[in-house]
This record gives C-alpha cells, structure tokens and sequence, in this order.
C-alpha cells in the first residue's frame, strides 16, 4: 500500500471533488490557489504530501485551457513536494475529439494532452467515458476509464418508459446503445449522421422503426447540443411518440440550452461530470445524477491495489 490517501481539488469542479471527498470520509486536501492579475495561476499545498498517495480531481471542461493548467501547475507542486504517487481524477477529458488526422496539418490534441498530464506528474490516470477508448493508448501510464452505464441505467429504468427504443445518434455510439438496450431488453435505432463543419450535422436516414414509439437518444457528450437537436427533429418527424436524451458529459456550450428548450424532448438524462449548477437553473429539462460514489469507489480500490475491473461495466 501506499501512503496516506490525499484528494485535491481543482476549481473547476468543487462540488464534485466535495462529494467524493464525503464518499471517502477522507478531507479535501489544504491548498491556496488563485490567479495574479495577469491571470497566471498560483498553487501552494499547505499541507505535507511527502510519500502520500494524492488524486488531483479536475475535470477538463470550460473553460477548458485555464483548468488544464491549473492541473498541470497543482501536479508539479505536488511532485515537488515529493508525493510519492499523483493519479489525475478527469471526471471529463477535454481535447478528446481531437484523437486523429482526419485532415491536413492538424494536431493530435488528445495525444498532447496525455503527454502533458505525463510530463507535469500523472503516474496514473482515473477518467470517465473516453469519446474514444483507444485514447487510453496515449498515455505512458496506467488508465482507469471507468464507464457511466450503470448510473444512466438507473436513470432510464427510473423513468419506467413503456415500449422503449434506444436510439444511438451516430454510427460511432452503436456499441454503446446496443448494450444499454440489452440491459434494459429494449429496442435499438440508429441515426445515419453527415457531419458538415465541427458542431454542426445532418440527418440522414434513421434505421430502425421509431412510430408510435418511445425513443431515447443516447450520447457521450453533449456540446452544442447540435447532434441531440437534429436528432429529436428526425425522430419527431418519423413518428415516435414521447422522445428523452441522456449523456454522460453535459458541457452544454453555446447555444446548448436553447436548443433544448426549443426542442420536443421530454427530459434529458445527464452526469455531473463537469460543474452542472448554471445549466440546471437555465434548462428544467435536464435531469442530473451523480458519479461520485463511482468515482470514489475506483479511487479507494486504486490506493488499496484492489481491483477495478468490476466497476468497468
């Protein structure tokens, strides 16, 4: 076993890291942290972290730049202070979309990330519903991509939707919706998605039969909201009776809520993986569930070198 288990928290998530923290019965670790007037970042540790076991909790969400080096800077003080192993908790990793060259010249941000977070001191990594399970191949380091099935499972049975059709709204999450509808001995539909420019997209084709339905669409991220939007018009136009959404990650940028709101979904299912207090007050559609104890629990069996393959459901 390692030393004394240590949380510490980012500012881009406080209520979260404090409910994992309740979960563990463990404090949140003491710290001073604030922005100069130029807006560079300081980080001090009040607290002795020699030979400890510390997980950084800090999701990667916007503003996305700031609270990247915000983790970064907390874990080379962390290193410097001579912990004597870091793991980076990223409830959300931001950057994830950008996992390949899919055009010309461009970056591989996902990739730059993952060094990163190597570089200032991660010697593990606890994250959460990857936008692609092989970005756990970035890293030089060990991975724990825990999953939000079973507290969206919870969720959707909550809802005791009578003939249910899950609907997944691109090729790319099949996997994901086919094994929810199992669980839940539902239906499955799928949406043939083009995308045009970044955050926007065109339905195509919808394969499988959604009339007279009851449909949920289920998605990792909700960003924009873009995809969500021209899927609950698709699906509204074919037919399907009573129309929900869930995802696990509710960034919810731009014009994010409006859409929602001027869309037909009933209500949409979502994690607080990234900070959800101003969306909740703007959008009563959106319905939240927590992934602390999740997370606690992959944070306790990490620092008693239990195993963690259970919670990968």
């Amino acid at each position: 076993m390692y030393g004394e288990l240590k949380i510490f928290s980012g500012r881009a998530h406080g209520s979260l890291s404090q409910e994992i923290a309740e979960s563990l019965e463990v404090p949140l670790g003491k710290a001073e942290l604030y922005n100069f007037s130029d807006g560079e970042i300081f980080f001090q540790i009040e607290e002795n972290v020699r030979g400890g076991d510390v997980f950084v909790i800090q999701p990667i969400c916007p503003p996305v730049n700031d609270n990247l080096m915000e983790l970064l800077i907390m874990m080379d003080a962390l290193k410097r202070a001579s912990a004597f192993r870091i793991t980076a908790v990223l409830p959300y990793y931001g950057y994830a979309r950008q996992d390949k060259k899919d055009k010309p010249r461009v970056p591989i941000t996902a990739k730059l990330v993952a060094d990163l977070l190597s570089k200032a001191g991660a010697d593990r990594i606890l994250t959460m519903d990857l936008h692609a399970a092989q970005i756990q191949g970035f890293f030089d380091v060990p991975v724990d991509h825990l999953f939000a099935a079973p507290v969206i499972l919870e969720a959707i049975r909550a809802l005791e939707i009578p003939d249910l059709i899950i609907v997944s709204p691109d090729a790319g999450g099949v996997e994901r919706a086919r094994a929810i509808a199992k669980r839940l001995h539902a239906g499955l539909a799928i949406i043939d998605k083009r995308r045009l420019v970044a955050n926007e997209a065109e339905v195509r084709h919808i394969i499988g039969e959604v009339e007279g339905r009851n449909v949920l669409i289920l998605d990792d991220i909700i960003d924009t909201a873009g995809t969500l939007h021209k899927s609950i018009e698709a699906l509204h136009k074919e037919g399907a009776q009573r129309i929900f959404a869930a995802g696990v990650h509710a960034v919810l940028s731009g014009p994010a809520i409006d859409r929602l709101m001027d869309s037909a979904v009933e209500s949409v299912l979502i994690t607080n993986t990234t900070p959800l207090e101003e969306k909740l007050a703007r959008c009563p559609k959106l319905k939240p569930f927590s992934v602390a104890p999740l997370l606690a629990e992959a944070i306790q069996r990490i620092h008693t070198n239990s195993s963690v393959s259970s919670l990968f459901v």
